[in-house]
Order: C-alpha cells, then structure tokens, then sequence
C-alpha cells in the first residue's frame, strides 16, 4: 500500500511515519516537505522514501493512501484534493475546520468509494483503554460522571500557527488537545445531546484554555479540561461509577517515546511501571489496576484492513463530525454563557 505523507512536523515525523513504515502491508513511499532539515531527516531515517517538495507531486504520483498531517487550515482542503484524485485518506486531527466541512468530506469519500479516517489516535492510550475496559465490564457500576484532561505548564507562547490568535488558523487548544479529550468521551458514551463551555486565551494568543461538560443522551456527563497554564496538573482521568472510581495520573507514554525516535511496536511497547497505574477506588477500598499498554500501532493496522479487507475503519469518520458539532457548540455556550444544544439528526 503505497502511502504518501504529506506534512513532516512533529505529527508527521511521530505519529504517522513510525507506523506507516512499520505496519503490515504499508509503505511509507513519499514524503511532502519543503523544508531542508526535514527533508534531510527523512533521507537520513527512511532512505528508501523519496521526498517531495509540494502535495502537487503526490496528485501526479500514483498513492493508495493519503496521510494529511499539514498546518491545522489545510486539512480539509488537502483531504479533499486526495478524495478528489483517487486515494484514500488520513487525516490528522482536526478533521476539518467545520461540521459542515466534515460532512461534505464524508459524502465525497462515500461517492468515491474511499477510505476516510480520522487520526484519533488517542483512543489507543493505555489509561484510556483501561478506562474503557473498566466501563464495559461494569467494575464502575453505571457512569454519572466522566472526567478527563489533558493539561501543560508552558507559560510563555511559542512561535508558530499552533499558538496564532488567528481563527483562520485552527490554532485553539480546542483544535488540539480539546479535541483528543471529545472524541474519547464520543468513543465511550455516544454524541452528546448539550454541551456548556469556557474557553479562555490566558497568554495572549490562540485559546489556551477550556473547560467544557457534556451531557450525553444516557445521562453521564463528561466533564474535559484543556490547559497551556496549569501551574499544578490534575488527574488525567476520574471516572465516578455506581460501584467505584477508576483514578489515574501521568500521560501515556508512547508519545514522549516517539519524540525520542523510538521504533513502535516490540515486547514492551506502551507499557507503563507499576507506580504509574491507576487506582479503583471505593470509598476505603482501593484496588490498584495495571494500565493496558498503549497501542497506536493498532490504528494503523486497522486502517490497512480497512483499505485492503473492506472492515470498519478504527474511528469512524462521523464520530469526527460529531467532535466538530461539539466545538462549535462550545464555541457558542462560551460566547453566550448559555449551555448549547446539539443539532438534531
């Protein structure tokens, strides 16, 4: 499966190329980068891969797949031109800049018969899968109440789009973190029926912090945090059950393991230490869980199934859409004070 990347950040060169390369099936064919240093980096860790100086070449080039990991305002666009010249995609999250974009990218890959896929490859952190996994086995009774943040301490603003005060930009925390924090509630409960938000830019720049709770249909709320300015970091998730609380602190640690070059995969990959692990708390009682490893490599696999094998995508592209009614939603309820309504389907 020939692939081209298209975009070589951090994204790029993290999340997607180790998997690619890596995948049963999958060829990293290409890379898009006009960037000297990167190019380079490509040449110097993947030197079967050619680079390509613009997506233009790749429209030219003959690709199964389409990985879109450029700056925030391109994805849609860039999505689009993949669907439009036959190839199926990837796309980085945020999916689109809008509900209505997302839509019309969805309809456009049905008509093509393509493969479309969000890269929301947070649904494969260990504590979320834990989380998950405690749900579904009934260890936490019925939810009432989801809990989940993803929050930093970085004071000072950075240069770039990802910080730009420039809506055009997509460069909101909402877009970036908020959006990993959506989707996984998406993922356990369902599109919400409401959400009430606070969305804030504390530094100066892009929104850089946000607190929204969501009601979903079967009456849990989910309750999601996203922050620049967290001089004192929460848990990063507690789940309140019925019978007990699942509680768990510290980030998965595939991420800080790809930042430092680290081939995916292998015995050992994802897994946390013990004093990591989260609690299963109930009243006095305290149960520590061993956190399921990490596995990003999983969605990669399941986008080659999906385009080899014809099974389900490993995120459906409308949980997508349904992340981006969320943020707009948001946008509304922290504009107006007011909780918002989702549209009605």
């Amino acid at each position: 499966m020939r692939t081209a990347l298209i975009g070589y950040g951090l994204g790029g060169s993290a999340f997607h190329a180790p998997f690619v390369s890596t995948t049963r099936g999958m060829t990293l064919s290409a890379v898009v980068t006009g960037n000297p240093d990167r190019a380079a980096e490509v040449k110097k860790r993947y030197p079967d891969t050619e680079v390509l100086p613009d997506v233009e070449a790749v429209w030219a080039g003959d690709y199964d797949l389409a990985v879109i990991t450029t700056p925030n305002r391109f994805h849609n666009t860039h999505a689009r031109a993949a669907l439009e010249h036959d190839l199926n995609v990837v796309v980085d999250k945020p999916f689109s800049g809008t509900a209505a974009e997302a839509t019309d990218l969805v309809a456009l890959a049905d008509a093509r018969g393509k493969v479309l896929v969000p890269f929301h490859n947070r649904r494969w952190d260990g504590d979320f899968r834990t989380a998950q996994r405690l749900i579904h086995e009934g260890d936490l009774g019925d939810v009432h109440r989801f809990e989940s943040r993803f929050e930093r301490w970085r004071p000072e603003l950075k240069d770039g789009w990802k910080e730009s005060g420039d809506p055009a930009d997509l460069g909101s925390i909402i877009y970036d973190l908020g959006t990993h924090l959506i989707d996984q509630a998406i993922a356990l409960f369902g599109r919400p029926k409401s959400v009430y938000a606070e969305i804030k830019a504390l530094r100066g720049g892009a929104d850089d912090d946000a607190y929204l709770s969501l009601t979903h249909e079967n009456g849990t709320h989910s309750h999601l945090w996203a922050g620049a300015l967290v001089a004192d970091l929460g848990p990063r998730f507690r789940v309140l059950g019925s019978k007990a609380a699942y509680v768990k602190w510290g980030m998965d640690p595939q991420e800080e393991l790809l930042k430092a070059g680290a081939t995916p995969g292998g015995k050992g990959w994802g897994e946390e230490t013990e004093n990591a692990w989260g609690v299963l708390r109930a009243g006095e009682k305290t149960t520590q869980v061993k956190t399921e490893a990490g596995a990003y490599q999983d969605f990669y696999a399941g986008v080659a199934n999906a385009i080899s094998k014809g099974t389900p995508p490993p995120v459906n592209p409308w949980d997508a859409v349904a992340g981006l009614e969320v943020i707009e939603a948001a946008a509304q309820s922290a504009k107006t004070g007011q909780v918002t309504t989702l549209p009605q389907h």
